[in-house]
């Protein structure tokens, strides 16, 4: 059996409460003092093991991106055919534990801080390309290929901005909403598909 080292689980626990700090405080209002405070640690153990602010807020971002990553994994292993993954993916990325207030203010204020920081860029461009990549192995399975990468930017804009409404809005749109509304718009542009897909079969039996 793999041992975890002290220090995995200590990073591990002031990634969390960085995480904690962020979403009550935002970047611009989280400090090292309170993220310490949270852990119920001192600053000095914060620096002991992330070198600065900067460092212990990617961390952060990794950590709450990793566990948004399982709760998806965790839907698609139930998933047998493209349409279920594909909402499994849907699904995944409104669950109810994640997609909260609280935890939208702490996205956001990452999120402003990518165009100065090269690392949390990067982070989000992985959470981009992953999510691009799952929904295109479903969408494969019931499109053709460009149309399947134009539903799947629409689909990736539409949760984007689902995450953004709740985190600006005093009532935000729920979690059974946002799923409907993306459900809906990949029903619609699935029945374009089609209709073009039969369209062209009919042309070409004329």
């Amino acid at each position: 059996m793999k041992l975890t080292r002290l220090s995995d689980i200590r990073r591990k626990e002031l990634r969390r409460a960085a995480f904690a700090v962020l979403q009550r405080e935002g970047v611009a209002g989280a400090t090292l003092e309170k993220v310490a405070a949270e852990a119920g640690a001192s600053k000095g153990i914060v620096l002991h093991y992330f070198r600065n602010k900067q460092e212990l807020f990617e961390h952060a971002m990794r950590e709450a991106n990793t566990a948004l990553r399982d709760a998806v994994v965790a839907r698609l292993k139930h998933a047998r055919t493209p349409r279920e993954r594909l909402e499994a993916i849907i699904k995944g990325n409104f669950e109810p534990a994640f997609y909260r207030p609280s935890i939208c203010h702490a996205w956001l204020s990452l999120c402003a801080e990518v165009p100065r920081d090269a690392k949390l860029a990067r982070i989000q461009e992985v959470i981009h390309a992953r999510m691009n990549s799952n929904l295109m192995s479903a969408l494969k399975g019931m499109v053709a290929t460009d149309e399947a990468a134009d539903i799947a930017l629409g689909v990736t804009s539409l949760i984007d901005g689902l995450w953004l409404r709740l985190g600006l809005q005093k009532r935000g749109i729920s979690g059974e909403q946002a799923i409907q509304q993306v459900k809906d718009f990949v029903a619609g542009r699935l029945a374009i598909a089609s209709g073009r897909a039969a369209a062209r079969r009919e042309i070409a039996a004329s």
